[in-house]
């Protein structure tokens, strides 16, 4: 992909979730429903972290006290799993492209002084500097993004910005049956398990658990060598 295409795709992405926050924010976090009140958004997010975080404290934490621990959440959305993240972790960052987004997940996270939402470039880490983190965290992103290259970009710098050991816990598309297109920022570019394991040691990670190989939530368990 050429540094103009590049552009163009990080560019649509960002638009086009500008204008998806615009519309229904809640929605288009969660499709479950398009009513979403307050009470019932967030406590989606506590079952997520019920589900994905609680159910895998050994290979998060790695006998790390989660209260000291610093998160990193790439497509923090609305804010909706940040929040519930930072009910249990030390510190949580969440970064999103779309700033209509990040708006949305500040307002939520008001009243959680260890959580913040920062509005990326869509493909790298650069806002946060040399900031480490122990743990990062994506649900429902990846599966969103029309571009392999972004998503190795992305998955590069979350390797960089871990600690040596510590996971990256996260999803990607694995239906290879569904229909994409290179400028659909709805249906992501799709991964088989094959391709995955490249990502995963392309990227300096160890690929050590997958689960969901073609389905649309696919997860990766990816820990950065030490």
């Amino acid at each position: 992909m050429s540094s103009d295409d590049l552009s163009r795709t990080l560019e649509k992405m960002r638009a086009d979730w500008d204008e998806r926050a615009r519309e229904n924010a809640r929605y288009y976090v969660n499709t479950a429903r398009e009513d979403w009140t307050d009470e019932e958004f967030f406590a989606s997010g506590e079952q997520t972290v019920r589900e994905e975080i609680l159910t895998d404290m050994t290979n998060i934490c790695q006998g790390k006290d989660p209260g000291a621990m610093r998160v990193l959440e790439i497509g923090c959305g609305a804010g909706r799993v940040t929040r519930a993240l930072s009910g249990l972790f030390g510190e949580v960052v969440g970064v999103d492209v779309s700033g209509e987004m990040v708006a949305r997940a500040a307002a939520a996270l008001r009243d959680r002084p260890n959580a913040r939402a920062l509005q990326n470039n869509g493909m790298d880490l650069s806002l946060l500097g040399d900031a480490e983190f122990d743990f990062a965290f994506s649900s429902i992103v990846f599966q969103h993004i029309p571009s392999y290259e972004v998503i190795r970009s992305y998955v590069r710098e979350v390797h960089r910005a871990l600690r040596p050991g510590a996971l990256f816990k996260f999803q990607v598309q694995g239906d290879a049956t569904l229909a994409t297109a290179p400028d659909d920022t709805w249906l992501g570019v799709p991964f088989s398990d094959e391709q995955a394991v490249r990502l995963a040691e392309e990227c300096g990670f160890e690929p050590r658990h997958r689960h969901g190989q073609g389905t649309q939530y696919f997860w990766l368990w990816f820990f950065k060598r030490p």
